[in-house]
């Protein structure tokens, strides 16, 4: 590995760990990032996949006390295999959505114009939101419904659309069903392991054939670098979501997104 992909591959891995979990769209950034630079990155887009797992793992680190709690429980825990099986239910809707239209979502989903366009798109949504949602009334995962926990995975199912951004759509769902900032941010988290985890395996399984050593060394130093930057992040969005809510993050989105846009289509 020369000495300007492997500078490449940390400033992705950087990208990635830092918006991952916020309302930016990830993916969105990666695609504009990797033609921005002319990253030569594996093929596939098993990059883009793959490293969103380093950013997954943080959510694991982060939130272990619980999970273990929740792994243990299992057996004896009513409330353990309720918040197990909401996580089951949210999934469905983009796992049905990603195994039936992964094909047509990489082959033209995955361009710069398209991101471009969903990151303004976003942001203005996420601006309405925020003006008009419904007074929160769910405060605790175990309060969540199972309907609700379906609705929130039909948010995160929009988010096969690069730019779109999973927690984005999965948050701002979560605020229209009455789920306060907090449990909206954290179920969004919680959800991302299941959503990523089968994304990779997925992604992994369709092109096992083309991943050489080259290859691997570069996902893997991704991973590890968005690893450590996501577990910087999920700190930054709670508490900027705690004093400012998300409009800073919407305004982010339309000011990026109109700039790419115009110079994709000047």
């Amino acid at each position: 590995m020369d000495t300007l992909t492997l500078l490449h591959t940390l400033l992705l891995g950087l990208v990635e760990g830092v918006t991952e979990f916020l309302p930016v769209s990830s993916t969105g950034h990666l695609i504009l990032l990797i033609d921005i630079l002319g990253f030569e990155a594996p093929p596939g887009k098993v990059f883009e996949v793959v490293i969103q797992l380093g950013a997954i793992a943080a959510i694991c680190w982060l939130y272990r006390v619980k999970l273990w709690q929740v792994t243990c429980g299992l057996p004896t825990d009513a409330s353990a295999r309720k918040f197990v099986l909401l996580l089951v239910v949210a999934f469905i809707p983009a796992g049905i959505v990603g195994a039936t239209a992964h094909g047509y979502i990489k082959s033209v989903l995955f361009s710069p114009l398209v991101v471009s366009a969903m990151l303004v798109v976003g942001g203005v949504a996420i601006l309405l939101i925020e003006k008009y949602k419904p007074a929160a009334k769910t405060h605790e995962v175990e309060s969540l419904s199972y309907r609700q926990a379906l609705l929130v995975g039909c948010f995160q199912a929009l988010a096969v659309i690069p730019g779109t951004s999973r927690s984005g759509a999965t948050i701002m769902g979560g605020l229209l069903l009455g789920l306060d900032r907090k449990l909206a941010a954290e179920f969004s988290f919680f959800l991302a392991i299941p959503t990523m985890l089968g994304a990779t395996v997925y992604d992994v399984y369709k092109n096992a054939d083309m991943m050489t050593t080259d290859a691997m060394q570069v996902i893997a130093i991704g991973f590890v670098t968005a690893f450590v930057a996501a577990l910087l992040s999920i700190r930054l969005l709670m508490a900027i979501i705690s004093t400012h809510g998300f409009a800073p993050f919407a305004i982010y989105r339309i000011v990026l997104g109109s700039v790419m846009l115009w110079m994709l289509l000047a």
